[in-house]
Protein backbone atom coordinates (compact mmCIF):
# COMPACT_ATOMS: atom_id res chain seq x y z
CA UNK A 1 0.00 0.00 0.00
CA UNK A 2 1.52 3.55 -1.31
CA UNK A 3 -0.61 6.40 1.18
CA UNK A 4 0.31 10.33 0.08
CA UNK A 5 -0.25 13.55 2.26
CA UNK A 6 -0.92 16.33 0.91
CA UNK A 7 -0.73 18.59 3.82
CA UNK A 8 1.46 18.74 7.10
CA UNK A 9 0.04 20.69 8.99
CA UNK A 10 -1.16 19.83 12.59
CA UNK A 11 -3.65 16.94 11.86
CA UNK A 12 -1.35 15.84 8.56
CA UNK A 13 1.71 15.28 10.79
CA UNK A 14 -0.03 13.31 13.35
CA UNK A 15 -1.17 11.43 11.29
CA UNK A 16 1.87 10.70 9.41
CA UNK A 17 3.47 10.17 13.22
CA UNK A 18 1.23 7.57 14.33
CA UNK A 19 0.72 5.58 11.48
CA UNK A 20 4.53 5.26 11.67
CA UNK A 21 4.88 4.82 15.09
CA UNK A 22 2.44 2.34 14.85
CA UNK A 23 3.88 0.15 12.59
CA UNK A 24 0.77 0.53 10.55
CA UNK A 25 3.00 2.00 7.42
CA UNK A 26 6.65 2.12 6.83
CA UNK A 27 7.81 5.42 6.22
CA UNK A 28 8.63 3.85 2.10
CA UNK A 29 5.02 3.87 1.95
CA UNK A 30 4.34 7.31 2.43
CA UNK A 31 4.72 10.53 0.17
CA UNK A 32 4.03 13.78 1.37
CA UNK A 33 3.56 17.58 -0.06
CA UNK A 34 2.90 21.15 1.28
CA UNK A 35 2.37 24.49 0.14
CA UNK A 36 5.45 25.28 2.06
CA UNK A 37 7.94 22.74 0.86
CA UNK A 38 10.39 23.04 3.82
CA UNK A 39 8.52 21.80 5.99
CA UNK A 40 7.37 18.25 4.47
CA UNK A 41 10.86 17.91 4.07
CA UNK A 42 11.48 18.47 8.29
CA UNK A 43 9.01 15.50 8.46
CA UNK A 44 10.85 13.28 5.95
CA UNK A 45 14.09 13.37 7.56
CA UNK A 46 12.66 12.63 10.94
CA UNK A 47 11.14 9.75 8.94
CA UNK A 48 14.04 7.73 6.68
CA UNK A 49 12.88 6.82 3.72
CA UNK A 50 9.82 8.63 2.91
CA UNK A 51 9.05 10.65 0.34
CA UNK A 52 8.86 14.50 0.28
CA UNK A 53 7.16 16.16 -3.02
CA UNK A 54 7.12 20.15 -3.92
CA UNK A 55 4.64 19.37 -6.15
CA UNK A 56 1.06 17.79 -5.15
CA UNK A 57 0.73 15.78 -8.69
CA UNK A 58 4.19 13.87 -8.19
CA UNK A 59 2.74 13.09 -4.29
CA UNK A 60 -0.17 11.44 -5.17
CA UNK A 61 0.92 9.44 -8.34
CA UNK A 62 0.55 5.56 -7.56
CA UNK A 63 -1.01 6.09 -4.38
CA UNK A 64 -4.03 3.93 -3.33
CA UNK A 65 -5.49 6.62 -0.41
CA UNK A 66 -4.33 10.11 -0.39
CA UNK A 67 -5.00 12.36 2.76
CA UNK A 68 -6.00 16.22 2.16
CA UNK A 69 -5.14 17.46 5.22
CA UNK A 70 -5.36 21.25 4.27
CA UNK A 71 -7.85 24.29 5.46
CA UNK A 72 -11.21 24.25 3.64
CA UNK A 73 -10.71 26.77 1.50
CA UNK A 74 -7.75 25.14 0.11
CA UNK A 75 -9.34 22.41 -0.94
CA UNK A 76 -10.66 23.77 -4.52
CA UNK A 77 -7.23 25.39 -5.35
CA UNK A 78 -5.99 21.73 -4.49
CA UNK A 79 -8.66 19.56 -6.03
CA UNK A 80 -8.26 21.50 -9.61
CA UNK A 81 -4.61 20.97 -9.31
CA UNK A 82 -4.66 17.03 -9.10
CA UNK A 83 -8.21 16.16 -10.64
CA UNK A 84 -6.48 15.19 -13.84
CA UNK A 85 -4.12 12.80 -12.70
CA UNK A 86 -6.39 11.34 -10.07
CA UNK A 87 -7.33 7.41 -11.31
CA UNK A 88 -10.88 5.86 -10.74
CA UNK A 89 -8.86 3.15 -8.14
CA UNK A 90 -7.22 5.84 -5.91
CA UNK A 91 -9.54 6.84 -2.81
CA UNK A 92 -9.09 10.89 -1.68
CA UNK A 93 -9.99 11.20 1.84
CA UNK A 94 -10.84 14.68 3.40
CA UNK A 95 -10.23 15.29 7.05
CA UNK A 96 -12.06 18.72 7.00
CA UNK A 97 -15.53 18.56 8.46
CA UNK A 98 -16.98 21.47 6.06
CA UNK A 99 -16.02 19.81 3.03
CA UNK A 100 -18.44 17.55 2.33
CA UNK A 101 -18.43 14.10 0.55
CA UNK A 102 -20.68 15.85 -2.41
CA UNK A 103 -18.55 18.88 -3.02
CA UNK A 104 -15.56 15.69 -3.52
CA UNK A 105 -17.84 13.36 -5.43
CA UNK A 106 -18.92 16.16 -8.01
CA UNK A 107 -15.00 17.45 -9.05
CA UNK A 108 -12.64 14.52 -8.76
CA UNK A 109 -13.61 11.13 -10.64
CA UNK A 110 -12.06 8.96 -7.66
CA UNK A 111 -13.37 7.29 -4.59
CA UNK A 112 -13.97 9.69 -1.86
CA UNK A 113 -14.43 9.32 2.15
CA UNK A 114 -14.08 11.69 5.09
CA UNK A 115 -12.04 11.03 8.30
CA UNK A 116 -12.13 13.31 11.31
CA UNK A 117 -8.90 12.25 13.23
CA UNK A 118 -8.44 13.27 16.39
CA UNK A 119 -4.83 14.34 18.44
CA UNK A 120 -5.25 11.46 20.68
CA UNK A 121 -4.45 9.39 17.66
CA UNK A 122 -1.00 10.43 19.32
CA UNK A 123 -0.86 7.97 21.81
CA UNK A 124 -2.73 5.29 19.39
CA UNK A 125 -5.63 5.62 21.16
CA UNK A 126 -9.18 7.78 20.78
CA UNK A 127 -11.19 7.11 17.68
CA UNK A 128 -11.57 8.82 13.98
CA UNK A 129 -14.86 8.87 12.17
CA UNK A 130 -15.45 7.57 8.98
CA UNK A 131 -17.80 8.82 5.96
CA UNK A 132 -18.00 7.61 2.86
CA UNK A 133 -19.28 8.05 -0.74
CA UNK A 134 -21.36 5.64 -2.58
CA UNK A 135 -18.45 4.36 -4.72
CA UNK A 136 -16.57 3.43 -2.12
CA UNK A 137 -16.98 -0.37 -1.90
CA UNK A 138 -17.05 -2.23 1.33
CA UNK A 139 -13.99 -4.15 1.31
CA UNK A 140 -11.94 -0.41 0.42
CA UNK A 141 -13.67 0.87 3.80
CA UNK A 142 -12.34 -2.02 5.68
CA UNK A 143 -8.82 -1.16 4.03
CA UNK A 144 -9.33 2.52 5.46
CA UNK A 145 -10.34 1.40 8.55
CA UNK A 146 -8.17 -1.49 9.11
CA UNK A 147 -5.20 0.82 8.52
CA UNK A 148 -6.64 3.58 10.77
CA UNK A 149 -7.10 0.88 13.77
CA UNK A 150 -3.42 0.96 14.40
CA UNK A 151 -4.04 4.35 16.01
CA UNK A 152 -7.62 4.59 16.71
CA UNK A 153 -10.99 2.85 16.94
CA UNK A 154 -12.30 3.62 13.43
CA UNK A 155 -16.41 4.42 13.47
CA UNK A 156 -18.29 5.11 10.77
CA UNK A 157 -21.04 8.05 11.04
CA UNK A 158 -23.80 9.66 9.06
CA UNK A 159 -22.15 12.82 7.41
CA UNK A 160 -25.07 15.11 9.06
CA UNK A 161 -23.82 14.71 12.89
CA UNK A 162 -20.09 15.41 11.46
CA UNK A 163 -20.03 18.56 13.40
CA UNK A 164 -21.18 17.36 17.10
CA UNK A 165 -19.08 14.19 16.57
CA UNK A 166 -16.39 16.19 16.07
CA UNK A 167 -17.38 18.64 18.97
CA UNK A 168 -17.28 15.09 20.97
CA UNK A 169 -13.81 13.44 19.67
CA UNK A 170 -11.66 15.80 17.89
CA UNK A 171 -12.32 19.26 19.47
CA UNK A 172 -13.35 17.28 22.93
CA UNK A 173 -9.57 17.18 24.14
CA UNK A 174 -8.98 20.48 24.19
CA UNK A 175 -12.24 21.32 26.02
CA UNK A 176 -11.24 18.75 28.23
CA UNK A 177 -7.77 20.12 28.45
CA UNK A 178 -8.54 23.65 29.37
CA UNK A 179 -11.46 22.34 32.58
CA UNK A 180 -8.19 20.64 33.73
CA UNK A 181 -5.93 23.87 32.83
CA UNK A 182 -8.60 25.61 35.33
CA UNK A 183 -8.92 23.20 38.32
CA UNK A 184 -5.31 23.37 38.32
CA UNK A 185 -4.84 26.86 38.36
CA UNK A 186 -7.79 27.14 40.86
CA UNK A 187 -5.58 24.50 42.76
CA UNK A 188 -2.45 26.37 42.83
CA UNK A 189 -3.88 29.81 43.76
CA UNK A 190 -5.92 28.33 46.12
CA UNK A 191 -3.45 26.24 48.36
CA UNK A 192 -0.10 26.69 46.78
CA UNK A 193 0.26 23.26 45.91
CA UNK A 194 3.08 22.90 42.97
CA UNK A 195 1.86 23.14 39.73
CA UNK A 196 3.85 20.20 38.11
CA UNK A 197 2.54 18.65 41.03
CA UNK A 198 -1.11 19.16 40.37
CA UNK A 199 -0.87 18.47 36.74
CA UNK A 200 0.99 15.55 37.31
CA UNK A 201 -1.82 14.39 39.37
CA UNK A 202 -4.55 15.48 37.61
CA UNK A 203 -3.35 14.37 34.50
CA UNK A 204 -3.29 10.62 36.17
CA UNK A 205 -6.87 11.08 36.89
CA UNK A 206 -8.15 12.35 33.47
CA UNK A 207 -6.16 9.15 32.51
CA UNK A 208 -7.75 6.93 35.27
CA UNK A 209 -11.06 8.24 34.00
CA UNK A 210 -10.96 7.81 31.17
CA UNK A 211 -10.55 3.93 31.14
CA UNK A 212 -13.07 3.49 33.63
CA UNK A 213 -15.03 5.28 31.05
CA UNK A 214 -13.82 2.84 28.38
CA UNK A 215 -12.17 -0.42 29.68
CA UNK A 216 -14.10 -0.36 32.86
CA UNK A 217 -17.38 -0.22 31.34
CA UNK A 218 -18.84 2.68 33.70
CA UNK A 219 -20.82 5.57 32.41
CA UNK A 220 -20.26 9.06 33.84
CA UNK A 221 -23.62 8.42 35.71
CA UNK A 222 -22.09 5.57 37.40
CA UNK A 223 -18.49 6.58 38.03
CA UNK A 224 -20.16 10.10 40.24
CA UNK A 225 -22.65 7.79 42.19
CA UNK A 226 -19.70 5.67 43.14
CA UNK A 227 -17.54 8.47 43.91
CA UNK A 228 -19.97 10.95 45.19
CA UNK A 229 -21.45 9.76 48.89
CA UNK A 230 -25.08 11.79 49.78
CA UNK A 231 -23.89 14.86 51.82
CA UNK A 232 -20.23 14.51 51.23
CA UNK A 233 -17.50 16.59 49.87
CA UNK A 234 -18.04 15.07 46.44
CA UNK A 235 -21.51 15.41 45.94
CA UNK A 236 -21.70 19.10 47.13
CA UNK A 237 -19.35 20.62 44.83
CA UNK A 238 -21.17 18.34 41.96
CA UNK A 239 -24.18 20.23 43.24
CA UNK A 240 -22.34 23.86 42.75
CA UNK A 241 -20.98 22.22 39.40
CA UNK A 242 -24.37 21.46 38.07
CA UNK A 243 -25.67 25.31 39.17
CA UNK A 244 -22.63 26.98 37.39
CA UNK A 245 -22.12 24.78 34.48
CA UNK A 246 -25.88 25.31 33.87
CA UNK A 247 -25.86 25.59 29.83
CA UNK A 248 -22.67 26.01 29.54
CA UNK A 249 -22.05 22.96 26.75
CA UNK A 250 -25.55 24.15 25.30
CA UNK A 251 -23.65 27.38 24.51
CA UNK A 252 -20.35 25.54 23.06
CA UNK A 253 -22.35 23.21 20.67
CA UNK A 254 -24.40 26.02 19.14
CA UNK A 255 -20.66 28.26 19.16
CA UNK A 256 -18.77 25.06 17.32
CA UNK A 257 -22.35 24.84 14.81
CA UNK A 258 -22.39 28.56 14.30
CA UNK A 259 -18.73 28.39 13.33
CA UNK A 260 -19.57 24.90 11.00
CA UNK A 261 -22.02 26.69 9.49
CA UNK A 262 -20.41 29.91 8.30
CA UNK A 263 -17.29 27.63 7.15
CA UNK A 264 -19.62 25.65 4.82
CA UNK A 265 -21.31 28.51 3.44
CA UNK A 266 -17.65 29.35 2.32
CA UNK A 267 -16.22 26.05 1.48
CA UNK A 268 -19.75 26.19 -0.88
CA UNK A 269 -18.96 29.52 -2.31
CA UNK A 270 -15.46 28.07 -3.43
CA UNK A 271 -16.82 25.47 -5.68
CA UNK A 272 -19.89 27.13 -7.18
CA UNK A 273 -18.24 28.37 -10.20
CA UNK A 274 -19.00 27.50 -13.77
CA UNK A 275 -16.51 24.78 -14.84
Amino acid sequence: MKVSFIGTGSMGSILIDSFVRSGALEPSQIAISNRTFAKAEQIAVRHPGMRAYPDNVDAISGSNLIFLCIKPLEFKNVIDEIRASVQPEQMIISITSPVLLAHLEEWLPCKVAKVIPSITNLSLSGASLCMYSARVLMEERQMLEGLLSHISEPIRIDEKYTRIVSDLSSCGPAFMAFLLQQFVDAAVEETGIDRDEAVRLASNMLLGTGQLLTEGGMTPEMLQERVSVPGGITAKALTMLGNELDGVFQRLIKTTHAKFREDLEKVDQSFTVIR
